[in-house]
């Protein structure tokens, strides 16, 4: 078949959409002689095999997150706490992508995903340090009470402090310099580390600042039946006793 090309160098909006836009614009206003069609090939071609993958990618990525999650803690509440920290780093990422002018490209999704294992892991922590103090107030006051609760929960939240400062040093140290980088490949690399570095910002501050209620409401519905347990026990030792009285009568 005759074949010509058209070259098109687009600089200011993604491939895609520039593609799905020229496609609308063609469609309307276009009428092509029988025998003739259009296709659009180069780096339109590879940015959509790419996104495909990265449909099927992503959920299972998340998926597996969650496993190991729920592997660790054995408990779906505390996973549900933990996986909180996506949210709270996607804010930051969301910011920093904006502020720099990048697209939602494939070297930001990457960075993206390595952005939601690190938040996995610093969740983890957090909750650990908040378990920690918990089981420590608990052997401690008998009488657990809801102050002792959030007595614990400050606690635990102050020790973790200087564990996610340094984390969020440590990335920060060797991120930002990247973002001034003018070598080979550096393109690719400023939309991998913009992500995580605005990411793991926010988390910063979130998981200090949210974890901890978060975590004092899961705790405080536990305070609220104890009592009731504690009042069915006293009960039924209560009837034990008086059961024992009467047979040491008889």
């Amino acid at each position: 078949m005759l074949t010509e090309y058209v070259f098109v160098d687009v600089t200011d909006v993604p491939v895609g959409d520039y593609v799905e836009q020229a496609q609308r614009e063609l469609q309307n206003k276009l009428k092509l002689p029988t025998g003739y069609s259009i296709l659009w090939s180069g780096q339109y071609e590879m940015a959509l095999r790419v996104r495909h993958r990265l449909m099927l990618i992503v959920p299972v990525t998340v998926a597996i997150i969650l496993f190991l999650l729920y592997c660790n803690t054995r408990s779906a509440v505390k996973t549900m706490i933990v996986a909180l920290a996506v949210p709270f780093s996607a804010v930051g990422s969301i910011w920093m992508i904006s502020a720099l002018g990048y697209n939602m490209s494939i070297a930001v999704w990457l960075g993206i995903l390595a952005l939601l294992g690190i938040d996995a892991e610093t969740g983890v922590f957090m909750l650990l340090y908040l378990d920690l103090a918990y089981e420590a107030a608990r052997r401690e006051h008998p009488q657990f009470t809801q102050v002792h609760l959030y007595d614990a929960i400050v606690e635990g939240a102050a020790r973790r402090l200087r564990p996610k400062f340094m984390t969020f040093a440590i990335m920060c140290i060797g991120l930002i310099p990247i973002l001034w980088s003018n070598g080979t490949g550096s393109e690719i690399m400023k939309r991998m580390a913009a992500p995580m570095i605005g990411g793991i910002f926010t988390s910063f501050i979130l998981e200090l600042l949210v974890y901890p209620p978060i975590y004092a409401v899961w705790r405080e519905k536990g305070l609220k039946k104890e009592p009731i347990r504690d009042q069915i026990m006293a009960v039924g030792h209560l009837g034990a006793a008086q059961a024992i009285g009467a047979d040491t009568i008889l």
